[in-house]
């Protein structure tokens, strides 16, 4: 069997996770997967996966296997760790992490797999459905030299650029520092709409600033747009925001650094998750600004 014939598994269809295993079929990745809501299978299968019956098929049909979950736990419990088919789950299997975790979780994950034979590449991607959708993405890579490289041949069709970061934690780090960079710019740019708005400033030439700006960029020109035009469908939710902003608060406070920025940033979108927006984009953001206009001129 050729290496192009070795199928890939694929475990977690959810807003990131089904437009990136679809871009993988498309390159011609034989791919098998497996969601917890069957449902979320249909759309791969129709292109082309094989879908598993339960995520040890997967595990055993696959030498490698990404796994985009929501987090540590989700993780755990596909791979059965902790119990007696956690070693039979990873053995001789390559574990591409993609999902967004503690640093510390990622590396104690890695020990484990390491000892019951296996290999782990921590594999966090920054950028929303639509970066997925186009492929895209930027990947930051920890691992061994090895594995990276076969994990970096593997997401030519996900990512624009996968960049090696070093050993693992390193990958999720690197993913905990773009974050914060990513919420503070969204943050920042709700508040500016809402300072534009307040002043009954044509919005539509505040959108043509910007873009003419040296502030613009992917990330700006799609969530102005989404903030000026209430539309909050969802590409990143401000829950899985939120919670990704916790695991950044969590990392500042173990190493003792100050984290001003990240600290605002953090109570607006616990702010907006308390509005029941927590399935709203993150440019939702700005109800949370909005909110504290009016108690100021209440």
């Amino acid at each position: 069997m050729s290496d192009r014939e070795i199928p890939v598994g694929f475990i977690g269809l959810g807003a990131m996770g089904e437009p990136m295993a679809l871009n993988l079929i498309r390159a011609g990745t034989p791919l098998v997967v497996w969601n917890r809501s069957r449902e979320k299978c249909e759309k791969v299968a129709r292109a082309g996966a094989k879908v598993a019956q339960g995520p040890e098929e997967v595990l055993a049909l696959c030498a490698t296997t990404i796994m985009m979950l929501v987090d540590g736990p989700a993780i755990d419990a596909i791979l059965r760790r902790g119990e007696e088919g956690f070693a039979r789950s990873v053995r001789g299997r390559l574990i591409v992490n993609m999902a967004t975790t503690e640093p510390v979780y990622s590396k104690g994950l890695q020990r484990d797999i390491l000892a019951a034979g296996g290999r782990y590449v921590e594999a966090p991607v920054s950028g929303s459905r639509k970066p997925a959708e186009s492929g895209q993405l930027v990947a930051m890579l920890a691992g061994s030299p090895h594995d990276l490289e076969i994990v970096r041949q593997l997401l030519v069709p996900l990512c624009r650029s996968a960049i090696v970061c070093g050993a693992v934690p390193s990958a999720l780090q690197m993913k905990l520092a773009v974050n914060l960079f990513l919420t503070a710019v969204v943050a920042g740019l709700a508040e500016s709409v809402h300072f534009a708005s307040s002043h009954k400033l044509d919005l539509s030439i505040l959108v043509e600033v910007l873009d003419a700006s040296p502030l613009a960029s992917d990330v700006s020109r799609v969530k102005v747009e989404k903030m000026v035009s209430r539309d909050f469908s969802v590409q990143a939710s401000i829950a899985n925001v939120l919670s990704n902003v916790g695991l950044i608060v969590e990392a500042a406070r173990k190493r003792g650094i100050a984290s001003p920025i990240l600290d605002t940033c953090h109570g607006l979108f616990r702010e907006t998750n308390e509005l029941g927006l927590g399935h709203d984009d993150m440019a939702a953001v700005i109800r949370a600004i909005e909110r504290r206009t009016t108690t100021l001129q209440q």
